[in-house]
């Protein structure tokens, strides 16, 4: 397979300019008001609703840490199959059609199949889980999720003694997605986890948030989201998830392999090559407060790497 294209400098996001590039102008002025302006900035447009969910238990995994606001988490994304502004995933959203939308699953199972996201949200109840989410470009918020554990769904399809890792791919459609049409990423995105990692009761599908679906920017309509692993795990738009025995590629990795490794688990005593990960910006906040190891989730996943250098494994 040829080598995918090494991402230029300027296409990937550097520390300076991880609040985005209108939005660190903005927090030019200073203080509070440079804070108030990032707030407007996020919040200058109204935010469209999805169809409202309803949630048969609700779990805050975010302590006493107040979730950010709708339009704060619908209108500051990665998401560059829409663009790789901040902004841009809620301008190009609209042609992001989730519906109809399957989901194929295949690989290492005893019962391959193709789900209808409808289909897939009736047979597993939906939960509310809030959970701290980091992003590796030093940026967080806390997000309100509505989904199902991973590990429940991966169960039902009967993994084989050969399942070793869960792949994952994102939908391939440059109509819809437009940032596909430029070479910025190996498309389409893929990502993946062990299957351990998988399983793990914090891991989930995402098909909502604030009570009602995904929008396209936040990756409707279904999405992982690992809360202990940097934002790029989180992969959006799901059409494909295949078990297999071989650790599976990911994009960042495949496209810069010095900055982002498979595991991507927050950590910050390991530094991304051209900034510290030691500290974090928790949008609609002025400031800087300190990463927690593993997102502040160590209690309940550190075990999953004894004896694996998170260092050499990042």
């Amino acid at each position: 397979m040829a080598r995918p294209p090494r991402i230029p400098e300027s296409e990937i996001t550097p520390e300076r300019l991880y609040l985005g590039r209108r939005d660190f102008l903005a927090l030019g002025a200073g203080g509070a008001v440079g804070a108030a302006a990032l707030t407007s900035a996020i919040a200058r447009a109204a935010t469209p609703a999805g169809t409202p969910l309803s949630a048969v238990k609700k779990q805050n995994f975010a302590g006493d840490e107040k979730p950010n606001t709708l339009d704060e988490i619908t209108h500051y994304n990665n998401f560059y199959e829409l663009g790789t502004d901040k902004e841009d995933p809620a301008v190009h959203a609209g042609s992001l059609k989730p519906r109809p939308w399957q989901i194929a699953v295949e690989g290492e199972i005893k019962k391959p199949r193709i789900f209808d996201i409808d289909e897939l949200m009736k047979l597993f109840p939906l939960e509310e889980r809030i959970y701290r989410m980091r992003c590796v470009e030093a940026w967080s918020m806390v997000i309100p999720w509505l989904g199902f554990p991973l590990g429940d769904f991966l169960r039902r399809l009967e993994p084989t003694s050969k399942a070793k890792y869960v792949a994952f791919t994102t939908l391939f459609d440059p109509a819809q997605l437009p940032g596909q049409q430029r070479a910025v990423l190996q498309w389409p995105y893929v990502e993946g986890l062990r299957i351990d990692e998988a399983t793990h009761p914090l891991a989930m599908l995402a098909v909502g948030l604030y009570g009602q679906t995904l929008l396209g920017q936040n990756g409707a309509p279904i999405r992982l989201v690992a809360p202990w692993k940097y934002g790029f795990k989180g992969i959006k738009s799901i059409v494909k998830i295949r078990l297999v025995a071989d650790q599976p590629p990911t994009s960042w990795n495949l496209s810069a392999p010095h900055e982002y490794g498979f595991y991507a688990n927050v950590n910050p005593a390991v530094d991304h090559p051209r900034w510290s990960q030691a500290k974090e910006r928790r949008i609609g906040e002025f400031g800087r407060r300190k990463t927690l190891p593993f997102n502040g989730y160590a209690d309940q996943v550190a075990s999953l790497y004894s004896g694996l250098d998170l260092a050499k494994n990042f």
